[in-house]
């Protein structure tokens, strides 16, 4: 896929994100900078409502899909926080999704899932890894015509990820 990340992208997408994102701050952490000899600070996503920036990329994609892809559905294929971010998005902009995960998601990612998506999600076990649960999740929405949220390899995807140095 050849992408077109801008820098204006992810300014649209620091305006999208502003009504679901928490500003984080940067941690210092002592024992990294110990270690490594310098000052190292960490980014704290964990304090996002679904503790990951993927939240981020997940939103901003859909968010900005056409009101006639946002009525096809959307689809998604995870291990676990990508898919916890399309929950919640979808639940948030009341949209229909289908999360494909491995049958070796541990039950407290797909327990947070439910939590986020409610009545917007069905959750669908496929397989033993994310490569699997990937398959199916193509093919469903070849055959469904539903939208598919790709993890990382999407521009709005990318660009809301992009706020995370907001």
């Amino acid at each position: 896929m050849s992408v077109s990340v801008s820098f204006e992208g992810i300014v649209q997408a620091s305006h999208v994100l502003a009504q679901v994102v928490t500003p984080t701050p940067l941690q210092y952490n002592y024992q990294l900078s110990e270690e490594y000899g310098c000052n190292v600070y960490l980014k704290r996503e964990d304090l996002q409502v679904v503790r990951s920036y993927k939240l981020r990329g997940a939103f901003n994609k859909i968010y900005t899909l056409s009101e006639e892809e946002k009525a096809r559905g959307v689809v998604c294929a995870s291990a676990g926080n990508h898919a916890q971010g399309v929950a919640f998005a979808c639940k948030k902009l009341g949209i229909k999704g289908t999360i494909f995960i491995p049958s070796t998601t541990p039950a407290q990612k797909i327990n947070r899932m439910k939590l986020f998506g409610k009545d917007k999600v069905e959750i669908v076990l496929s397989g033993d890894t994310y490569d699997d649960a990937y398959q199916t999740a193509s093919d469903f929405c070849n055959e469904q015509g539903a939208v598919f949220v790709h993890p990382f390899d999407d521009v709005k995807v990318i660009e809301g990820q992009g706020t995370v140095g907001s």
